[in-house]
């Protein structure tokens, strides 16, 4: 994420804010939350399906784990359309990000609710997790990698209607997905190809909602940086036999801080 390279100055947010593209998590979910136009646009080069309509897409959307201590995700883009079939949509700047048993577990999170007490399984609608990841992870120099599941003895397909599909970010051919991508890596509206997203684009990087962009890649700094400091808190709890309070003190975090990590421990 590039909300993770902020520092303390307004001038270091706002450098990057101008550095971001669609492979930054935290602009990708702004663009595309309640677009609804640039959703189909993606979802209909990506799936090579022109009938797609999207109803509904809202960005940064967390599944809480049913399991209690479980683990939760954040979802970068949601999205259904007018048949029903739910679409999990993800950018991924690491290989180690797309993980494939991270789009396992989030297909899973997305399957458990969609069905309500009572509902036969035969009413599980389809859902697509889908990786945007700016490198070729797989190494084939394929713009895009279909998984699919089938009988290993006979071949045929087993549809059960989970569909798991990786772009190739670093993919540059003279197509639609190679235009897209294109795009996707591009800091100015100027130099984007398609209207959907050059609008969103030039929204929250020059117009109006950049303030909204500057606000929320600093709200994500403040985060992180406080989740370090609970992990620091945590680790000399256990190596060092300490209280809270002492490991604090010895990290010299001030009572005010001290209030509200607590809170968190």
């Amino acid at each position: 994420m590039a909300a993770e390279k902020a520092g303390q100055g307004t001038r270091d947010v706002e450098k990057i804010v101008d550095d971001m593209t669609l492979f930054d998590d935290d602009l990708m979910s702004m663009v595309f939350d309640r677009n609804t136009e640039a959703a189909e646009l993606l979802l209909r080069i990506i799936l090579k399906c022109d009938d797609i309509r999207v109803i509904s897409v809202v960005g940064q959307r967390e599944f809480q784990s049913p399991v209690v201590g479980g683990r939760n995700i954040r979802l970068d883009i949601l999205a259904e359309d007018s048949r029903g079939k739910h679409f999990n949509i993800e950018v991924q700047k690491r290989p180690e990000g797309a993980h494939i048993r991270r789009a396992r577990f989030h297909s899973s999170m997305m399957d458990v609710r969609m069905l309500k007490a009572g509902q036969e399984f035969s009413e599980l609608r389809d859902s697509y997790m889908v990786f945007i990841t700016a490198t070729d992870i797989f190494g084939h120099g394929l713009p895009i990698y279909t998984v699919s599941r089938r009988f290993e003895e006979i071949g045929d397909a087993f549809d059960d209607g989970s569909h798991i599909v990786y772009v190739n970010g670093s993919y540059s051919g003279n197509d639609a997905i190679g235009k897209l991508m294109h795009d996707f890596g591009c800091r100015e509206s100027k130099d984007i190809c398609y209207p959907e997203l050059a609008k969103g684009v030039k929204h929250f990087k020059e117009e109006g909602g950049r303030r909204i962009m500057c606000e929320a890649v600093e709200k994500y700094a403040d985060k992180k940086a406080l989740d370090k400091q609970i992990e620091m808190i945590k680790n000399l709890m256990e190596s060092m036999k300490w209280t809270a309070e002492q490991a604090m003190s010895a990290m010299q975090i001030s009572d005010k801080d001290k209030n509200v990590l607590l809170k968190r421990l």
